[in-house]
């Protein structure tokens, strides 16, 4: 999709796959606006315009994480979700903030090449199909023409003729599919080696991204024949001829272009990093050296990849946290500054229970069906149960722990729990689910707290 949206278009895509939550939206939306239109700028203010980064404040299952993710698909940018969690201060054993940089730029890689096999897919078809055909038909050295040759010269431009026939005959064949079955013995590469890790070393990525790289560069990888039918080769020697055609350094680079310019970095648990320089029992112990770390990297900086140094300057920040026991005051000063735009996410209501099971595209009513759909069986929702459904899921996430729209993860898999048991043997018959049936599967759950809590 185009990545100059407007953010009013941006909004109604994102209505499409979401339930609600309008202020954010607006806002990662205006944060998108503003990229496309900081690359309508003259090279000497561009270098001055950086991101608005983005705090989401909210409970957990309201939607924060899908926001980002489903942004970032809108405009095919390179998108990662790192827990703040998962980092530690340097000097701890655990993962260093810059591996976040590191995972974007491999999620580039992963984008760009897409696009570039795309590019050459019709190429490497093509190619691919001329070496079936060799692999069909094996070339057969040319007698020797001229003086000394024993074979007359006639007879030697006969059996060109008749081996040209037989290779638009059998191309013919290939073409039509009539040699899916026929085998072929064709070469499969090697895997690249494992990452070499030194055991015992605190902080290992950026050791063992060189010594793999030394080692691809010394140890050749071993390759091997295998036989196989067509149908099953094809797949593969299409795979080696778009690599062949593809070139590594021009990938590498356009991909640490898009990553440095659209790179978007989804920061979730933040509030869990957030607390007292005086507290400092515990696990808590690095939680501001974690806030210190993070800081250089959100402000801008230059990390070392192996594909080359990458500047976070213009990289996207979209960080969230639920902030129940913390307060976004309680992030440093410094690295508050650097998240200007702070949305605050609603808790879901009834009303958006039964819109989140209608509505999206891929909504889990509409996921249940097709599922069940693939054994033969028609699954269908009356509107009551939808509305029964919405109404539990609201309830039990007022009386136990407010999981937001995951609850209902939980609840429809408890729903059609016997009737996916069953799809097998009920291959084309109708199965409708209403209300009553909703209530009487969860009704021995819901009535009894201590069930609900564990089980709900």
């Amino acid at each position: 999709m185009s990545d100059d949206l407007t953010p009013r278009q941006i909004v109604s895509e994102l209505d499409r796959d979401i339930v609600g939550q309008h202020d954010a939206k607006r806002a990662v939306a205006l944060a998108l606006r503003n990229r496309w239109r900081r690359r309508q700028l003259d090279e000497e203010i561009r270098r001055q315009v950086t991101p608005k980064n983005i705090l989401l404040i909210g409970p957990t299952g309201v939607g924060k994480t899908e926001i980002a993710r489903r942004l970032a698909q809108l405009v095919g940018a390179p998108f990662v979700k790192i827990e703040a969690t998962k980092f530690t201060e340097v000097g701890y054993y655990g993962r260093d903030v810059e591996s976040m940089v590191r995972e974007l730029v491999e999620a580039s890689i992963l984008l760009v090449k897409a696009g570039e096999r795309h590019r050459v897919e019709a190429e490497a078809r093509e190619r691919a199909e001329a070496k079936l055909l060799d692999l069909l038909l094996p070339d057969v050295p040319a007698p020797p023409r001229g003086a000394w040759s024993a074979t007359p010269a006639g007879e030697v431009d006969e059996a060109a003729e008749r081996r040209k026939r037989t290779r638009e005959k059998m191309k013919a064949r290939l073409a039509a599919g009539e040699m899916e079955d026929a085998e072929v013995e064709i070469v499969i590469p090697g895997r690249s080696m494992a990452p070499v890790s030194i055991l015992g070393a605190g902080n290992t990525e950026q050791m063992e991204m060189d010594l793999q790289g030394m080692f691809e560069k010394l140890m050749p990888k071993p390759s091997h024949t295998r036989r196989m039918a067509v149908r099953d080769a094809r797949p593969l020697l299409i795979e080696q001829e778009a690599e062949a055609l593809l070139d590594p350094e021009k990938i590498n680079r356009a991909a640490v272009a898009l990553a440095e310019e659209s790179g978007i970095i989804f920061l979730d648990e933040i509030d869990k990093i957030a607390g007292d320089e005086g507290s400092s029992r515990g696990p808590d112990v690095s939680r501001q050296g974690v806030q210190r770390d993070l800081l250089p990297i959100v402000e801008g900086t230059t990390v070392t990849t192996k594909y080359g140094p990458v500047r976070t300057d213009f990289v996207l920040f979209v960080a969230a946290g639920a902030f129940h026991r913390a307060k976004p005051s309680d992030l440093m000063p410094e690295l508050q500054g650097r998240f200007p735009i702070r949305v605050e996410l609603n808790d879901l209501t009834q009303e958006d229970f039964g819109r989140i099971l209608r509505e999206p595209r891929a909504s889990l009513v509409r996921q249940y069906q097709a599922l069940l759909g693939t054994e033969g069986l028609k699954l269908e929702f009356t509107e009551d149960a939808i509305d029964a459904m919405a109404e539990i899921a609201f309830a039990v996430n007022r009386s136990t722990q407010n999981i937001g729209a995951r609850r209902l993860h939980t609840i429809l898999e408890r729903v059609v729990e016997e009737i996916s048991f069953d799809a097998p043997d009920r291959r084309g018959k109708r199965e409708v689910i209403d209300a009553d049936r909703v209530r009487s599967v969860l009704a021995p759950l819901t009535e009894d707290e201590d069930l609900s809590r564990y089980i709900l």
